[in-house]
């Protein structure tokens, strides 16, 4: 397995759960299994998010760390490990991600509403 980094939207974020998929095809890739590349991968993929939150409106960077066996391809939503979102909305680009589960996507994605 391969874990990659997507950059996303909240909206985003809200259509992959609901759809039970995450494109990787933009996804980020760290150099090799190191913990210092796979931070670098990360913040690499959280600067697209930025981007695209910026493009949206959206107010946070969100970022879905999936293991994929493939790159490049959809993954089941159950391959997501983990998604990385910003603290609070506005926050810092030099902050780090708050962490969540996957078993935590509804919560957060229900937090966000309104």
């Amino acid at each position: 397995m391969i874990r990659v980094y997507v950059p996303a939207s909240f909206a985003e974020l809200a259509r992959f759960h609901a759809a039970g998929v995450v494109p990787t095809t933009e996804a980020v890739l760290a150099e090799d299994a190191s913990e210092e590349a796979e931070y670098d991968a990360l913040m690499d993929a959280a600067a697209l998010s930025a981007q695209r939150a910026a493009a949206t409106g959206d107010a946070r960077r969100v970022v879905i760390a999936v293991d994929v066996t493939t790159p490049g391809v959809g993954a089941p939503i159950a391959d997501v490990a983990s998604v990385h979102v910003d603290p609070a909305p506005g926050a810092d680009p030099d902050d780090d991600l708050a962490w969540y589960a996957r078993q935590e996507i509804p919560d957060l994605l229900g937090a966000t509403e309104g």
